[in-house]
């Protein structure tokens, strides 16, 4: 247990999250994007945008899940995060969160709609906080959480990462 994340989790009141991790909802655009000007994938209106705190430490990850919507990850604080994203083609790219960029790790990455992704910590004995914006603004009708199975069999090639973050 890191002394920082547990400060963290009281201080921002975060909360589980489904997909793994803590989370807090800290924005919801007050302005509405109606139904009717969406794509047929979003069932309801949306706020502009959204944002979250997430926390992962030690041993959690975050599974595999997808969103309707682009999701732009902002590095805060803690241990670099690596997030792993399979795209509908299947094709994996990996990015790593963090602060030391003379290592290749960036401070902000976005992974587009209806890609797969999830992700882990660096340093098991650590945590990372960090922020989540999601545009269209994020529903949890949104959120897809996946179905090993059915991931392997759409993309047997990463059946090994797959079973690592699914349940």
């Amino acid at each position: 247990m890191n002394e920082k994340a547990q400060s963290y989790k009281i201080q921002l009141n975060l909360q589980p999250h489904p997909e793994g991790g803590y989370f807090k909802e800290v924005y919801r655009s007050d302005e509405i994007f109606k139904k009717e000007s969406f794509p047929e994938r979003f069932d309801s209106d949306r706020s502009f945008s959204t944002s979250i705190y997430f926390l992962l430490e030690g041993q959690e990850t975050s599974k595999f899940h997808r969103l309707k919507s682009d999701e732009q990850w902002h590095f805060y604080d803690g241990c670099p995060v690596t997030i792993y994203n399979l795209n509908e083609n299947g094709e994996l790219s990996v990015t790593t969160l963090g602060k030391k960029v003379s290592n290749g790790e960036i401070f902000q990455t976005v992974i587009k709609k209806n890609h797969w992704f999830a992700a882990e910590l660096a340093d098991k004995d650590s945590f990372c906080l960090v922020g989540c914006a999601v545009s269209p603004g994020f529903d949890f009708s949104d959120f897809e959480l996946a179905k090993r199975e059915e991931l392997i069999a759409k993309f047997p090639q990463h059946k090994e990462l797959i079973t690592k973050f699914t349940s």
